[in-house]
């Protein structure tokens, strides 16, 4: 039989104004940090934690992150690190500068700290990147032997952060519930293949399913607000720890498929975010799982609610043919991906009609309750 596995990062923090005393959490890790960020992310916090960390006695530099996952961005930042003899990676920003700060890391042999400047999916705590190729199309996953060795969050950052991008996170986390009781139910593996997911990442995910619909509508007021209340401090662990230790412990299957198919499209899908793309994956699960009006009213409901799409219009597939759904159904039903979790078998047609369903329901349960 295989083992039982569960993983976590070795600290997690947040609080408000966490960058200004960033530095306790940073040194014992080490004093000369490389601070992954984007140009956007380095305007709005990389200036202020890298004078932080100065002013507390560290040596930090940063390199701008390019923009997309790659093998050459890693590889790029990777011998940056190394030339400049840095002890820790920092990863500032959302989550493909992440995915690849935990790679350069990788590289490195170094230790490394995410920094997330939205809670807009729950990649932060995983041991895992997702790796795409120089033009954005999906490629692979890197599995790594340890998880970050810290997360910190300043909840006033998010507060300030885009309504959106908290929106989105709420997409993911949803997912997490959902898939993990896919993946128990098949007894199935974690989305690493090595081991089977543990009754703690079940119970962390079913908890960030109770979160999300105890908070999620007053957070996002709070966000628009810019205010961090007690709501909004809920929905970013929600977002960040319990959906990343429920995804991982607990295990991904359709929905994480789904979304991944939609690379093989290209057009205005792709301006869509991680977690908007995942939240009309959830409605797809449902119709492969064949949910009760009851279920499928509770969660597709609940993405409309909070204005999340749920509709091929809303996420700019209208014009999506039936050769169109097909690709994305065969690239969601390929080898490597995480639909073989669910329980049962799936063909590429039977995620075609789940992908129609999935649509027609929606339009219909927004006919039913007058939401535009």
């Amino acid at each position: 039989m295989t083992d039982k596995l569960f993983t976590s990062p070795a600290r997690y923090v947040q609080g408000i104004d966490l960058i200004d005393r960033a530095s306790g959490y940073l040194r014992p890790l080490g004093t000369s940090p490389l601070i992954i960020a984007d140009d956007v992310v380095w305007g709005i916090a990389g200036e202020k934690l890298q004078e932080s960390l100065s002013s507390d006695g560290l040596d930090p530099a940063h390199e701008i992150f390019g923009g997309e996952a790659s093998m050459t961005e890693i590889d790029r930042i990777t011998e940056k690190a190394r030339s400049g003899g840095n002890d820790v990676i920092i990863g500032l920003g959302g989550g493909k500068t992440i995915d690849t700060a935990r790679a350069v890391a990788d590289h490195a042999s170094l230790p490394v700290a995410v920094f997330p400047t939205a809670v807009s999916a729950d990649a932060p705590t995983a041991r895992v990147s997702v790796i795409y190729t120089d033009e954005g199309v999906f490629d692979s996953y890197l599995f790594y032997d340890r998880n970050p060795d810290l997360i910190a969050i300043d909840t006033r950052v998010i507060a300030n952060a885009p309504v959106r991008t908290l929106r989105s996170g709420i997409g993911d986390a949803l997912a997490t519930s959902i898939e993990a009781r896919a993946v128990n139910r098949a007894n199935s593996r974690r989305m690493d293949d090595t081991a089977r997911p543990t009754l703690a990442g079940l119970a962390l995910a079913e908890k960030c399913e109770e979160t999300l619909f105890a908070y999620a509508h007053q957070a996002l007021r709070d966000n628009e607000a810019h205010v961090v209340s007690r709501a909004l401090e809920n929905i970013c662990e929600a977002n960040t720890l319990l959906s990343g230790l429920g995804f991982e412990n607990g295990g991904l299957a359709a929905v994480h498929a789904i979304h991944n198919g939609f690379t093989a499209l290209d057009g205005d899908i792709h301006h869509m975010t991680h977690g908007e793309k995942v939240a009309f994956g959830i409605g797809v699960q449902l119709m492969l799982e064949g949910a009760t009006e009851v279920e499928a009213d509770r969660y597709i409901g609940f993405l409309q609610s909070v204005g999340l799409p749920t509709t091929l219009d809303e996420i700019h597939l209208e014009n999506a043919d039936d050769d169109d759904l097909r690709r994305i159904a065969e690239l969601a039903c390929s080898d490597g991906e995480t639909l073989k979790q669910m329980p049962g078998e799936y063909t590429t047609t039977d995620v075609v009609e789940a992908i129609k369903a999935a649509d027609l329901y929606a339009r219909g349960l927004k006919e039913r309750t007058g939401r535009s």
